[in-house]
């Protein structure tokens, strides 16, 4: 009962803390819970449902104030819908190191470009194609590595030049179709403890609503871009710990 109560924990005040930059916290757990005792195909699988309930909560909040842009995420929606279990499915045969390292390459160059560049996007890249584009692709790499994408989508979406709440908005309403797409791939096989997936389920919940409403209320593009861009390089260094460790 100890370890389900740190495990709750955990998911809170991760997912607290990601929602408030408009992605979920699967990226950091996925690399976590394999310290706590899980295997990782296991970890995957819990992080993914995470992703999944914690946005979940955000996007209701973000429906309900009439914030968020269906046009502008329903490419991103289909795209990640379809590529998403193919990567989580092929993630049997691949070699998780070498995308582990790619991973940990845009991270530190996305986070690097939104804290430093001071040059502001003067428009944005509209066309569908290009949305398709980028949801279908980190799709494919998101289901591979276990985590809901967005803390590859958002960069991306705010490089090309999208206002940065109106690309939280739509992130946090992809997630969970991503997230919840790969998480029944991986069920195929993972042996599911289900009382601590319902455990981390709980505070997930609790953690997306809590940082959904501090980023709606609280933060401004600026800041959000900043809070992206730390996190990211905390993911990068985390991951790279673990790879040389």
């Amino acid at each position: 009962m100890y370890d389900y109560i740190i495990y709750f924990f955990i998911t809170l005040i991760f997912s607290t803390f990601f929602a408030m930059g408009g992605v979920g916290s699967a990226v950091a757990l996925v690399s976590i819970f394999p310290m706590m005792g899980q295997s990782f195909a296991m970890s995957k699988a819990l992080a993914l449902f995470i992703n999944t309930s914690s946005t979940i909560s955000a996007s209701v909040m973000n429906f309900y104030r009439g914030v968020l842009d269906f046009k502008f995420a329903l490419p991103l929606v289909v795209s990640v819908l379809i590529f998403t279990p193919i990567g989580a499915y092929f993630s049997q045969y691949v070699d998780h190191k070498i995308l582990m390292w790619m991973l940990v390459a845009f991270l530190l160059l996305s986070a690097t470009l939104m804290i430093f560049n001071k040059k502001e996007a003067k428009v944005a890249y509209t066309k569908n194609w290009i949305l398709y584009l980028i949801g279908s692709s980190v799709g494919a790499i998101s289901g591979m590595l276990g985590i809901g994408g967005g803390s590859l989508i958002m960069p991306l979406l705010i490089l090309l030049g999208f206002d940065a709440k109106k690309a939280a908005y739509a992130v946090s309403f992809v997630i969970p179709f991503s997230s919840l797409g790969a998480f029944f791939t991986y069920l195929q096989f993972v042996d599911m403890d289900w009382f601590l997936l319902g455990d981390v389920t709980i505070a997930a919940l609790l953690g997306g609503y809590i940082g959904g409403k501090v980023m709606h209320f609280n933060l401004s593009q600026k800041q959000i871009k900043k809070l992206i861009g730390g996190l990211l390089y905390l993911i990068a260094f985390k991951i790279i710990f673990k790879l040389i460790g």
